[in-house]
């Protein structure tokens, strides 16, 4: 079987609302206030908790690795408490998915957002059911980058691991796709949209429309 594996953050879902706000939870304890900004740094939040934290300790001037390591367990449990309030499913994804599946796809998941925190999210989102499968950044000992997440995303969906694609929104997915020799589509319509083409992906996505012609012209 041909699978489509979907990264979660900015690919699927527009996260980082809910993320902002539980790195800003740990800078008001800090004593800094709310240091990121929503929407401005929606691409600081797709980069993870531990660079939401490195990069708003930088603009306050106090980075240092050991505050970083000491909030990071903080901000998890604040965004577990909140994951849902500001987050969005993409216009017509879950049509997409719903359609490659239709025409025979196996889908699925591979993210760097840990295992249990996807998990939640994509059950109060409503739409963990449309997926076979799905890797988090914990789920084996290696993460995106590295290839093996992806092929375990894929096997995992019932397909052949050398007989799938990738989308997702970053230099990350990008290169994970490239490290496992499978095609990527990237999308355009996230944060950091603009800078997708410079990737050099096998395609670019404006819509979700577009999805499955993508993926059968890419994978067959």
């Amino acid at each position: 079987m041909r699978t489509v594996i979907f990264d979660l953050d900015g690919t699927l879902a527009d996260t980082s609302g809910d993320l902002l706000a539980a790195a800003n939870h740990c800078f008001r304890e800090m004593g800094y206030g709310d240091v990121l900004i929503p929407g401005q740094d929606a691409g600081i939040a797709l980069r993870g908790g531990r660079m939401m934290l490195r990069r708003g300790l930088e603009r306050v001037g106090a980075y240092e690795d050991a505050t970083v390591d000491r909030y990071y367990p903080v901000l998890l449990e604040a965004y577990r408490g909140a994951i849902d309030h500001h987050t969005f499913v993409y216009p017509g994804a879950m049509d997409a998915v719903e359609a490659l599946r239709t025409q025979g796809y196996g889908v699925g998941i591979c993210t760097n957002k840990p295992e249990a925190l996807a998990e939640l999210l994509l059950q109060r989102l409503g739409v963990r059911g449309a997926f076979a499968s799905m890797i988090g950044a914990d789920t084996l000992p290696v993460r995106k980058p590295d290839p093996e997440p992806l092929r375990a995303a894929a096997r995992a969906a019932g397909g052949d691991p050398a007989a799938c694609v990738l989308v997702g929104d970053s230099d990350t997915d990008r290169n994970t796709a490239r490290a496992a020799g499978v095609p990527s589509i990237l999308v355009t319509f996230g944060p950091s949209g603009a800078d997708m083409a410079a990737l050099q992906p096998e395609a670019l996505l404006d819509r979700f429309e577009d999805l499955p012609g993508i993926v059968k012209h890419l994978i067959g």
